[in-house]
């Protein structure tokens, strides 16, 4: 992949894109392939909160409509726009069927709009179709890097039991210097990959920057915190796991299943 600096993004869309990553199936399977809804905000405008009645698409970022514009005329781009637009909101609402098809029209059309890529990619991600999901966000980045797509390209890698690539996108990811937030995603991605290996100690190590306290504990905070929970715990160490299991209860007692893992051990 290439992979050309960017200029950083609003701190605030960046949060708000990684907020909705969680836990779900790493608690089911071992895995992190729960990707951030919110990434599709990328192509679409943020708006206050909305009703929760059907309502018209979320208006495309000029940026995005500007490049279909650009790649089939302004009158065609417009009717793309359009369907981008739905595409984007369909998947923000799990319609990860209706997404893939649009966006994939969009894309045989219009292959130069990166953001295409990315809601086609993501849709393809939450329907476990890793190996489409990781071309088209692949293709997406080549076109306007983002790191908050390379989490989801690393765990489709992992997925896909492709561990040398994973080890490469962790490797890219800590090269850029993302958010926080990405970091922790990347690192989440790439500690599970160990983990999925049997090497449950490598896992650890990779968590290890984790272990530091910060002054104010955030979401992506407490998803770390419960993988090192999780890994203490499968390598025969309950104290350890009690404690990160209890930071997390702490701060949110409700967070996925760690009220069952403390009474599990023992707590």
């Amino acid at each position: 992949m290439r992979r050309a600096p960017r200029t950083p993004r609003d701190p605030d869309l960046e949060r708000q894109k990684i907020a909705d990553r969680t836990l779900e199936t790493w608690i089911d399977d071992g895995s992190v392939r729960d990707e951030a809804r919110h990434a599709a905000n990328r192509a679409s405008a943020v708006t206050p909160e909305s009703p929760p009645q059907r309502r018209p698409p979320k208006p495309l970022d000029p940026e995005v409509t500007a490049e279909l514009a650009d790649a089939v005329g302004k009158q065609r781009g417009a009717r793309l726009a359009e369907r981008l637009a739905q595409a984007s909101e369909a998947l923000d609402r799990e319609r990860y069927q209706e997404a893939r098809r649009l966006a994939g029209a969009i894309v045989k059309e219009a292959p130069d709009v990166a953001a295409a890529h990315e809601v086609h990619g993501l849709a393809s991600y939450r329907l476990g179709l890793f190996k489409p999901a990781v071309r088209s966000l692949e293709a997406g980045f080549d076109l306007r890097p983002d790191p908050y797509v390379m989490p989801v390209i690393a765990d489709c890698y992992r997925a896909l039991g492709r561990w040398k690539s994973v080890d490469r996108v962790w490797r890219e990811i800590r090269e850029m210097s993302p958010s926080q937030e990405v970091l922790a995603e990347g690192r989440i991605v790439a500690a599970g990959a160990l983990a999925d290996q049997g090497d449950l100690r490598g896992a650890l190590a990779v968590m290890e920057p984790a272990t530091k306290r910060p002054k104010v504990v955030r979401d992506h905070h407490l998803r770390q915190y419960y993988v090192l929970g999780d890994l203490y715990d499968r390598v025969g160490d309950p104290i350890a796991a009690r404690r990160w299991f209890g930071a997390v209860a702490e701060v949110d007692p409700e967070f996925a299943d760690v009220d069952q893992r403390l009474r599990t051990l023992g707590r």
